[in-house]
């Protein structure tokens, strides 16, 4: 795990100094190692910057950026498959100087050319710089563990690892996108590509940019989609076997996550997913493992005890720690400066602290995200397929029901939740075919408070918008499932955990999101994940084969704090100091009016929870703002 960074600039106006200001800030993501290469021409200049975490060839000959012929690559991840294809390639005649999976990577597009990603396992953002045919390519993985941004304003391309890179840029152009700034409001985080910024996106997971040099343009491709794998026919196998053969591709997914020449740990929750890598791996494995769990004071979200009698059961080095309120209160404001977007998931804080005790002892750490939307563990579907009646009502109900509802309406403008709530099943009621239902059902804001905040939003497409690519055996489950991967996981817990770890240079790596397990998930029918209302039946019965029922089936808790809490009491001077009404008038992002509502709103309905969710979205803006445009 690394970071990198860069810049074409047409107009020629960059110099080395600055590209070096620009891989200087990404320290926390790679403190072993760095390395640039700039180049001028009488139409541009290139700059290639990197920064090593060392995790796999703890020598020199890992230093980035590295050549090989005519290719430059620099490159953030791992490819645990590297020691299989690296073998293919000295078949093929290929000499290798390393241990490193990046010579893999660089020697593998020398030999393949695009085509090379596709034998990759793993998580991973680089770019391959092509000095003959004067291309740049820009990937990023699958699943789209790994960040990476672009900006482009037709004289200036940036790319990095992070945001915080571009501010280094004196081409940077800060300009706040009201657009993506409202879908913050509603979900609590940007939905790719679109980033706080204008001109400035994600690139997209399963996506890569082609630059061309000396045309000056760039372009973006598809090579992987899950919903490619969701719109293949249902596999026809029994249970059984789904079980077995998802077994098979556990098995070989998690130990594939342990390939380091550094210590490896797991974060171990007690909730099926962490259980699920903790408990295979130390079955296939002779020496203790070493798992992290993160306790909290407040019993509602603490299931440390739980992950301490699994780890007892399951034979792992187990380390715990509790954290107090003020444990959590210490790392808000350094929130602003790790995730340099706005970021509303609270459990963020809980994070960054297990991230903080594993790196004590570890340098790699295995978290267990994406288990709920590969295999369906939220309860949100559930609840959101209890609602798909309203959409599949005829065109005259639904008008009648959307004119009903808003007069009902109409009477509820000071009970936030309850206007809220009627706002959801109008949504749904006049929802699209291309809309998911967790679009309008499962965020904690509505596109009508986001509406009402921001100064004039446009709707902007995002994959909660994509229903007309999965063709029709698709099932609603199915659909959110598609919808969830594409969204919320990668632009919500993805980002979270990355930062969250990199901020201490933890690599973190997500086992359960091996492209091969997804690939075969999405092909299942959909009662072979939710079945009986059991939610993620399919992994529930192989992690019952480590671990007896009675010790991990319970309800889902989640990784939350009670935030609700902490805004009337700890974090009331942080609201009182960042909405105060001259600063956000001054700042003229939010309409004030609306702010002095919601304020109010709280004082009078302290136990909230949705109203306080928003204010802690705003609060995070705020500090971002302060942060990153005063």
């Amino acid at each position: 795990m690394c970071g990198l960074t860069g810049f074409v600039d047409y107009s020629n106006t960059s110099a080395e100094y600055i590209l070096k200001a620009m891989n200087g800030v990404l320290e926390h993501r790679g403190p072993n190692d760095d390395g640039i290469s700039f180049y001028e021409t009488s139409s541009y200049q290139l700059g290639l910057a990197h920064k090593r975490l060392s995790i796999m060839d703890l020598s020199a000959h890992g230093h980035q950026p590295m050549s090989y012929e005519h290719l430059e690559i620099i490159y953030n991840g791992e490819v645990y498959n590297f020691k299989e294809i690296r073998t293919e390639l000295i078949e093929l005649g290929y000499h290798f100087e390393s241990d490193s999976d990046t010579e893999v990577i660089l020697k593998s597009f020398h030999c393949w050319n695009d085509k090379a990603v596709d034998k990759f396992h793993g998580m991973f953002a680089f770019v391959i710089y092509d000095s003959e045919s004067q291309i740049l390519k820009i990937f990023r993985d699958r699943a789209g563990v790994k960040p990476l941004y672009w900006y482009f304003d037709q004289q200036t391309l940036l790319f990095s690892s992070e945001l915080k890179s571009f501010h280094k840029h004196p081409n940077f152009k800060k300009v706040i996108n009201n657009d993506a700034l409202a879908k913050y409001l509603q979900y609590g985080y940007i939905p790719q590509p679109h980033t706080i910024f204008e001109s400035a996106y994600k690139l997209k997971a399963g996506h890569f940019l082609t630059v061309d040099l000396k045309k000056q343009t760039v372009k973006e491709s598809s090579y992987w989609d899950v919903v490619d794998f969701y719109n293949k026919e249902r596999l026809d196998i029994t249970y059984d076997e789904a079980i077995k053969h998802t077994d098979t591709l556990l098995h070989r997914a998690f130990n594939y996550r342990m390939v380091s020449d550094v210590s490896v740990g797991i974060f171990l929750s007690g909730g099926y997913d962490s259980v699920s890598v903790a408990s295979i791996l130390q079955s296939d494995h002779q020496t203790k493992l070493k798992t992290f769990t993160i306790g909290f004071e407040d019993q509602g979200f603490d299931e440390a005890p739980y992950a301490k009698a699994i780890a007892k059961h399951i034979g792992t080095d187990h380390v715990e720690h509790y954290c107090t309120q003020q444990d959590a209160l210490k790392i808000i404001p350094t929130l602003s400066e790790i995730y340099d977007e706005p970021l509303g998931d609270v459990s963020a804080i809980p994070t960054i602290l297990v991230c903080q005790m594993a790196k004590k002892e570890v340098t790699v750490a295995l978290s267990a995200d994406g288990g709920d939307e590969v295999f369906a563990g939220y309860g949100k579907y559930q609840r959101a397929l209890k609602y798909q009646k309203y959409a599949d009502m005829n065109f005259a109900a639904k008008k009648l029901g959307s004119f009903t509802l808003k007069a009902i309406n109409k009477t509820n403008l000071l009970d936030f939740n309850r206007a809220e709530q009627i706002t959801r099943v109008i949504d749904i009621v006049n929802k699209t075919p291309d809309e998911s239902l967790l679009k309008h059902l499962v965020f904690p804001n509505s596109a009508t408070v986001a509406d009402l905040l921001v100064k004039k939003p446009k709707d902007i497409f995002t994959y909660f918008d994509m229903g007309a690519t999965l063709v029709s055996h698709n099932d609603e489950l199915s659909r959110m499932l598609a919808v969830d991967y594409k969204t919320y996981m990668v632009d919500d817990v993805l980002v979270k955990v990355d930062r969250a770890g990199m901020s201490v240079s933890l690599e973190g790596r997500e086992p359960l999101l091996d492209h091969s397990i997804i690939e075969f998930a999405a092909q299942l029918p959909s009662n072979f994940k939710l079945r009986d209302g059991n939610t993620k039946d399919i992994l529930k019965n192989i992690v019952h084969n480590y671990v007896p029922k009675h010790m991990v089936d319970r309800p889902k808790m989640g990784f939350g704090v009670p935030i609700h809490h902490w805004l009337n009491k700890d974090l009331k001077p942080l609201i009182d100091e960042y909405l105060e009404d001259r600063r956000i008038n001054k700042e003229g992002v939010f309409c004030v009016a609306q702010i002095i509502e919601l304020k109010k709103k709280f004082t009078q309905a302290p136990e909230n929870r949705q109203l306080a969710k928003l204010l802690w979205y705003i609060l995070v803006f705020q500090m971002w703002f302060e942060k990153w445009m005063d």
